[in-house]
C-alpha cells in the first residue's frame, strides 16, 4: 500500500503546495492501494480540493482515508465527505458544516439552492439586506458558471465549514478542468502565465465572449469580503492568488493544480449591516 500524509491542512499557501505535491506523486498510479492520512488538522471545506484530486485517479485505484485525530474524521463524517470512502455519515447537530457536494456541470440550479441553504442562509453569516444577499449569491454562482462553461470539467466540488471559535465561515468551489491559463492562452492566442491568467479572469472589464473565459463578475463579492475582513483565493495551474484586507498576494505553487480552486472566507464576528449603495437613503445618514 502506498501511504501519504496531508498534515495541518487549511487555506494557507503551504497547504495548497501539499495538495499539489500529493497529486504530482499519485497522478500516474494505476491499480494501486492508496492510503491518505489527514493528520493533526484538516479544514472541512478543503474536502472539495481533496475530492477533486482523488477523483482524477480513483477509477483504477483503491483509496483509504484515515487520520491520527478522531475529530478530523468526525467532522468529515458530518459533512458527508467520508461516506464516499466507507464511513457512515454522522449527524451535524450544531449545523456547522456546509455539506460536501459533487455536482455535474448541468446542476447549476441545484447549486443555487445549496448556496442559500448551506451558506447565505446560516444565522452566523454576516448581516446584509436581501438585495445584497441576492447579488452575493449571483456572484458565487458566477464561479460555478465559469467552471460549467469554460473548464471542461466533468464534475464541480463544493464544501464549507463554520468555525465558531475562529469566528469565520470557509466556502470552497473546485473544478478539475483545464484551468484559466490553458483556456485563455488557447482561446486568445496569448502566452500568459498562471498568475497573469488569474488576474485577467478576475478583471471587471474582461467580458465572456463565445468560449473565452472573461471576468467572473465578482466585484461585489470581493468588495464585500474586503469590508468584512475576509479572504478570497483563486488557485489555478501553478498560480496562487489571495485578496484580503492586507491587499493582494500572488505566489507560484511548487506543482500545478489540475483545475481551479476558489475559496471564500467570511468573518462572522462582523456586526455591520451591509446594503447596496442604491439602498442607502441619504436621510438615514443625518
Amino acid at each position: 500500500m502506498d501511504k501519504f500524509i496531508l498534515s495541518d491542512i487549511d487555506t494557507k499557501l503551504e497547504s495548497y503546495n501539499q495538495f499539489t505535491k500529493f497529486y504530482n506523486s499519485i497522478k500516474d498510479f494505476v491499480f494501486c492501494n492508496i492510503s491518505v492520512s489527514l493528520n493533526n488538522w484538516f479544514g472541512a471545506n478543503m474536502c472539495a480540493v481533496l475530492a477533486g484530486l482523488l477523483d482524477k485517479i480513483d477509477f483504477t485505484n483503491s483509496i483509504k482515508i484515515t487520520s491520527n485525530k478522531e475529530g478530523v474524521l468526525t467532522i468529515l463524517k458530518k459533512n458527508g465527505f467520508l461516506a464516499n470512502y466507507g464511513y457512515e455519515k454522522a449527524d451535524d447537530v450544531y449545523s456547522t458544516t456546509c455539506r460536501y457536494l459533487k455536482l455535474e456541470p448541468n446542476q447549476g440550479r441545484f447549486f443555487n439552492f445549496y448556496v442559500m441553504d448551506e451558506l447565505l442562509g446560516k444565522e452566523s453569516f454576516p448581516d446584509m439586506s436581501d438585495k445584497l444577499k441576492k447579488k452575493i449569491k449571483e456572484s458565487i454562482y458566477e464561479v460555478f458558471v465559469n467552471a460549467q462553461m469554460h473548464s471542461n470539467t466533468k464534475f464541480i466540488y463544493t464544501c464549507g465549514q463554520f468555525y465558531p471559535k475562529k469566528q469565520k465561515i470557509e466556502f470552497t468551489i473546485v473544478d478539475t478542468g483545464i484551468g484559466f491559463k490553458n483556456k485563455i492562452n488557447s482561446s486568445m492566442n496569448v502566452n500568459l502565465n498562471s498568475l497573469q491568467a488569474i488576474k485577467w479572469a478576475l478583471g471587471t472589464n474582461n467580458t465572456t465572449k463565445k468560449d473565452i473565459p472573461g471576468g467572473l463578475g465578482l466585484a461585489i463579492l470581493t468588495e464585500f469580503i474586503k469590508l468584512n475582513k475576509g479572504k478570497f483565493q483563486v488557485i489555478s495551474d501553478n498560480g496562487f492568488y489571495q485578496l484580503s484586507e492586507e491587499g493582494e498576494q500572488l505566489e507560484m505553487l511548487n506543482y500545478p493544480f489540475p483545475g481551479t480552486v476558489v475559496n471564500m472566507e467570511f468573518r462572522t464576528d462582523d456586526e455591520c449591516l451591509y446594503k447596496l449603495d442604491t439602498e442607502i437613503n441619504i436621510n438615514d445618514i443625518f
